[in-house]
């Protein structure tokens, strides 16, 4: 969706050094790449050194740290490179699940798990085809369902966002990364190396936790599977409580608004919206037995846990896609709880 995007550059811990222009290599393909105080070599060779990181800056150590835990399936949300909430949550679930102290916190322990066996480097370059950048495209207009609902799809507004969604980006730290980017096939940008989808096991169960705003899959043996952050309700629309089971999963849904069984969006009649990542349930939705109540994805993933939903479990849309492959619909049991993990 339409949002306000960081031109200018981020202030860092480090001084940035002077931007260098686009170049032509071999080929004639340009590199967008420049150097940066986040230069891709500073944050692949990033070391915790006991430092605090102030959640208002892009630290190195942080985005190599998102980067590894969203490796993990222990998700961080919207890679960005500050350590706010979610990041301080997904530290902790890592730390749970290796058996450290669970404080939310980077120490010299949790890197130690995080970077064991000398993981490969959290920022790559990638070359852009002409498929990257050929959209669709458009502006979707933003709470406007009635508007919504004449378009064919609810699409990317931007290359940049796309690409921002597909390597579990912050939108601003992607175009950090690349200021002298234009985003056109033969381009070589800088991007984060996030993990590929978990393909092994099958979710049995699914914990939505309201308290920490998370939700958690673990296996029939009660292995944790993934973790991720989420919006779950609200205090004026609040999720169900207790448990109900995975009915179906819809890659690319529509979404029907109805003023009578869903909240009030302002039309005052039934509107069917195209499918898209923009759409109001995202890019993925998987269905719960109790009607109108699913888990789905989000056109802003950078509010994930951080603005109320209308009562469903709302992910990124990549994490919403991971754990829709793991599900068994028909199976799949999901329960609401309202205190945190024990």
């Amino acid at each position: 969706m339409t949002r306000s995007i960081l031109l200018a550059a981020t202030a860092l811990t480090l001084a940035a050094a002077p931007a260098l222009s686009a170049q032509t290599g071999e080929g004639g393909a340009t590199s967008a790449v420049t150097e940066t105080a986040l230069a891709m070599e500073t944050v692949n060779a990033a070391a915790f050194g006991g430092e605090a990181a102030d959640e208002a800056d892009i630290s190195p150590v942080v985005l190599k740290a998102q980067v590894l835990m969203d490796r993990a399936h222990m998700s961080p949300g919207v890679i960005d490179g500050r350590h706010g909430e979610n990041t301080s949550k997904a530290v902790e679930r890592f730390q749970k699940a290796k058996g450290l102290e669970a404080t939310g916190k980077l120490d010299a322990a949790t890197w130690a798990a995080l970077t064991e066996g000398g993981k490969d480097d959290v920022l790559r370059e990638y070359a852009l085809s002409e498929e990257d950048v050929s959209g669709p495209f458009h502006e979707v207009p933003e709470d406007d369902y009635r508007a919504m609902a004449e378009m064919d799809a609810l699409t990317y507004e931007r290359v940049s966002e796309a690409l921002a969604e597909r390597f579990h980006m912050d939108e601003d730290l992607l175009l950090e990364l690349n200021p002298e980017a234009e985003f056109a096939a033969g381009e070589t940008i800088i991007v984060a190396d996030a993990g590929a989808n978990l393909e092994t096991g099958k979710v049995a169960r699914i914990e939505a936790d309201k308290a920490m705003g998370a939700v958690r899959a673990y296996d029939s043996s009660g292995t944790l599977l993934a973790a991720y952050p989420a919006t779950i309700g609200s205090s004026d629309t609040p999720s169900p409580s207790g448990e109900m089971k995975v009915t179906a999963i819809a890659p690319a849904p529509t979404y029907t608004y109805n003023p009578e069984v869903n909240f009030d969006a302002g039309p005052d009649e039934i509107l069917i919206l195209p499918a898209g990542p923009n759409g109001p349930v995202g890019g993925t939705w998987i269905d719960l037995e109790k009607d109108t109540y699913g888990i789905h994805g989000t056109a802003d993933p950078a509010k994930v846990d951080k603005e109320f939903s209308h009562g469903c479990v709302r992910l990124t849309n990549w994490d919403a896609a991971e754990l829709a492959g793991l599900v068994v619909d028909g199976e799949t049991m999901v329960t609401f709880v309202d205190s945190p993990e024990g």
